[in-house]
């Protein structure tokens, strides 16, 4: 299993109302490491002829981050079947290590000249073995 991950510093403007990361920010940090994680794995070739959409999103609150926390956040492909690949997302507090949000999200994969669903082939999955 290939783990991509990154550390964020919490800012001001990730934060809502309560002082806390906005949920919708964590949404965003979801769909960002994912693409770093495709554009890092995926081929030239592959990008021209293929791109990801999400099917559905899941999403665990564990605790919360507040202003100037360190985020590790980290990214792996947890199943692949069909034309669907699910991405699992984990945010941990890096000084303590409590982990912050669980995503799993459902991708699926579609063929950019048809524009409809593709099945996704064994040199796409292998990218991410």
């Amino acid at each position: 299993m290939d783990v991509y991950s990154k550390e964020t510093k919490v800012t001001k403007d990730h934060l809502d109302e309560l002082q806390h990361v906005n949920n919708v920010q964590y949404v965003q940090w979801i769909q960002d490491i994912a693409k770093e994680h495709w554009y890092k794995k995926s081929t030239d070739s592959i990008n021209k002829n293929y791109f990801w959409v999400v099917a559905s999103h899941h999403i665990q609150y564990k605790s919360s981050a507040v202003l100037n926390d360190i985020i590790t956040i980290k990214t792996y492909i947890s199943k692949t079947e069909g034309v669907i690949s699910t991405r699992t997302v984990e945010m941990h507090n890096s000084k303590t290590n409590k982990l912050i949000v669980k995503a799993q999200t459902d991708w699926c994969l579609i063929n950019a000249k048809t524009q409809y669903p593709s099945r996704i082939s064994k040199e796409i999955i292998n990218l991410f073995n």
